[in-house]
């Protein structure tokens, strides 16, 4: 449960939002510092303190502050959980930016103003505090700088990830972006940041990288094998969603514009399309010649070829169907008795060059099916991409 503790938010440009858990010593100092950096501000700003179910004076002093500074309120939240916090003051934002920053202000607020900038401009959707950029200056133990360029590269090869920064406490993101990818995050901790990028990433959005001066806080009280743990989990959840679709990643594409600039006269992504169409093709060559020697000593070899290629053709085309071309719903019939057209040139051409073959090795007779299913393929493709799933923009 939210409540509101302090005014309603006004219409700003950023809203910074401050998360904190039993920070009753730290949080004054803090609030006050960045207050006075806000000072001379180019933009209207709102700092919101998001109190999560502290269970010191915490909510109290923040209760305070935002009586005695202009531009402060509070947030308080019945549950823990640094993700929570920004999901729900995000939500309800109405400002054109959002922010967050950790209230240790272990990032210099030098780097506030270009973080803001290039959103409020229109040039990016999200920006990042860096700390593995080589402009950036750093201050901590060997440790946690290990751990830190750890999680990175595993995020690069567990999630293809191309931002360099996942954890630090310095984001922000164009409000209107952030509301529509929030319904479609589920971590409410410190998975939350990395979930929430490698989303905004996959959605097209553009994301700015700030070098930042940053010195790591040692009072910091964040268990770094829990938090380690919970990563790995939020890593193979997110990585499962991925690759099994359930992330609505086309329809935020199509939301965001971000879908691929069309040319006059260039294929509609054509080199995706190809790549997917080679891998499933791969798999389908495989399980034919798999079928076709399995079948042709009691079938024949005219027999076993119409068979195995019979039966790899009707998924080859379920599968491209999906994943190649994208489609879904109505119309299995039909695209299915096309494609068994097209099989039927296929198979014209595949048995053609077996009939040509008079009493071939077992090795030649292979090599020849393949190099036919080669053909046969390039031929399927074209066919696939131009005729059984053109839509009808395509078509024109």
């Amino acid at each position: 449960m939210t409540a509101l503790v302090s005014a309603p938010a006004p219409t700003v440009d950023v809203e910074i939002v401050v998360p904190v858990y039993n920070e009753q010593d730290d949080l004054p100092g803090a609030i006050e510092r960045l207050h006075r950096h806000l000072r001379d501000f180019p933009f209207r700003t709102l700092i919101t303190i998001a109190d999560n179910a502290s269970t010191d004076a915490t909510l109290r002093r923040a209760v305070e502050l935002a009586g005695e500074l202009p531009g402060v309120r509070v947030v308080h939240l019945d549950a823990k959980g640094r993700g929570r916090a920004l999901h729900e003051v995000w939500s309800a934002s109405t400002a054109r930016v959002v922010a967050y920053m950790d209230v240790d202000l272990s990032t210099d607020l030098s780097a506030l103003l270009p973080l803001v900038a290039p959103l409020l401009s229109g040039h990016s959707d999200v920006a990042i505090g860096s700390r593995l950029s080589r402009s950036a200056r750093v201050a901590r133990g060997p440790k946690r700088e290990l751990i830190s360029r750890a999680y990175n590269l595993l995020l690069r090869t567990a999630l293809r990830a191309r931002f360099s920064d996942a954890q630090c406490g310095f984001k922000a993101m164009r409000t209107d972006c952030a509301q529509a990818l929030l319904p479609h995050v589920r971590d409410t901790g410190w998975f939350f940041d990395t979930e929430l990028l490698v989303l905004a990433e996959r959605s097209g959005l553009r994301i700015a990288e700030v070098p930042v001066d940053w010195v790591d806080d040692p009072d910091s009280r964040v268990d770094i094998v829990a938090t380690a743990l919970a990563d790995l989990r939020g890593v193979a959840r997110l990585g499962h969603a991925l690759a099994t679709g359930a992330l609505p990643l086309r329809e935020l594409r199509r939301q965001f514009g971000r879908n691929p600039i069309e040319l006059p006269g260039v294929p509609n992504r054509l080199s995706w399309q190809a790549i997917r169409f080679a891998a499933i093709g791969a798999v389908s060559t495989l399980a034919y010649l798999a079928l076709f020697l399995l079948l042709r000593v009691p079938l024949g070899a005219q027999a076993a070829n119409l068979t195995a290629l019979l039966v790899t053709a009707i998924a080859n085309t379920s599968a491209n169907r999906r994943f190649t071309f994208g489609v879904r719903g109505a119309g299995v019939a039909r695209h299915q008795a096309q494609g068994l057209l097209v099989f039927a040139l296929g198979l014209a051409l595949t048995s053609g060059s077996l009939a040509l073959l008079d009493h071939p090795s077992r090795l030649v007779e292979v090599t020849v099916l393949v190099v036919a299913n080669l053909a046969a393929t390039v031929l399927r493709f074209v066919l696939l991409r131009e005729w059984v799933f053109a839509t009808r923009k395509d078509a024109r």
